[in-house]
């Protein structure tokens, strides 16, 4: 079962006991998934139509405890892929149903809909149920609404703001869809909707998924500091033979020689374990400061080795 499923199965089960929130929650069922017409003198119809069963079952439960009504439900079937219609076309019925979720003609919801906040709560859960989905945390985050029209999409990203939720909405094959995709904010909607048992299980996914990227983070900052500890060392060494061949460690200062020495015995120890090494013990930036100093040395060295070589060069060619 995808997380989606999980969600929407968990808010099938969600059903408000004010009859206000359960008016909030049909309005944006049929705002996101249906269609409808209502006039005096051709009557009228209320139709949603949704692949899933639980957007079908919770707008019937919802229609019946609400508006005392038992509506119609169809299934058909179109290229492997079934589909669940649910619709009212008593004309009365029609009429007080229309009346009571203030749809206008696109089908973007009254204002005095969702003036409280336990309606707001229950107008995006209606949204999500019925053209929704969320993306396996364990593989990315991801959740949005396909809003149909920029008017739709505006009045729900209006709405997720009132609870500090940070979303966007783009338009995608001619589909205005309503989306955030950072972990914190996907779990603040999960908890909007009161899905707390999905919210759970999307936290301990998030805390872990967290975690681990700490260990990689911390491991993978160990590996750099291990490889520039060790390519600093073979530079070190490689100067400190370079005197050694050139000059011998006895024409330098006590305390180069020292360092010098413990250095090629000691090849893989870091500067801080090198100097508690000395006597007396140094410190990093000490043993730093001596190991530059046989730096300078093997530079100076090979500088003068190269004048000379160049000065030869010119004395055979003349």
């Amino acid at each position: 079962m995808s997380f989606s499923r999980q969600v929407k199965e968990e808010l099938l089960k969600q059903i408000s006991p004010a009859r206000h929130c359960r008016i909030a929650e049909i309005a944006a069922i049929i705002s996101f998934c249906g269609n409808y017409r209502y006039s005096e003198d051709r009557g009228g119809f209320i139709n949603i139509i949704t692949e899933n069963l639980t957007v079908a079952s919770k707008y019937f439960i919802l229609l019946k405890k609400t508006f005392k009504v038992q509506a119609e439900v169809m299934v058909r079937k179109s290229h492997n892929t079934t589909y669940y219609q649910v619709a009212v076309i008593d004309n009365d019925m029609v009429k007080y149903i229309l009346q009571a979720v203030k749809l206008d003609a696109q089908g973007t919801v009254n204002g005095l809909v969702v003036q409280n906040t336990c309606c707001k709560r229950a107008f995006i859960r209606g949204a999500f149920m019925a053209a929704g989905s969320i993306t396996d945390p364990v593989k990315a985050y991801h959740f949005e609404i396909a809003a149909g029209d920029e008017k739709k999409a505006g009045k729900l990203k209006d709405i997720l703001n009132t609870f500090n939720i940070a979303c966007r909405y783009t338009m995608r094959k001619k589909n205005f869809v309503v989306y955030i995709k950072e972990g914190a904010q996907i779990a603040d909607v999960l908890s909007v909707m009161e899905a707390h048992v999905a919210l759970m299980s999307f936290e301990n996914i998030r805390i872990y998924k967290e975690m681990r990227n700490s260990v990689n983070r911390k491991v993978n900052c160990e590996a750099a500091n291990i490889s520039k500890t060790a390519g600093a060392a073979h530079r070190q060494i490689h100067d400190i033979m370079y005197i050694r061949d050139n000059m011998n460690f006895e024409n330098l200062p006590e305390h180069l020689q020292e360092v010098a020495r413990m250095r090629i015995e000691y090849a893989d120890v870091s500067l801080k374990e090198l100097g508690e090494m000395l006597h007396p013990p140094l410190g990093k930036s000490g043993v730093n400061h001596r190991l530059r100093k046989l730096s300078e040395i093997a530079d100076n060295l090979r500088r003068q080795k190269e004048e000379k070589n160049d000065i030869k060069d010119n004395q055979c060619k003349h």
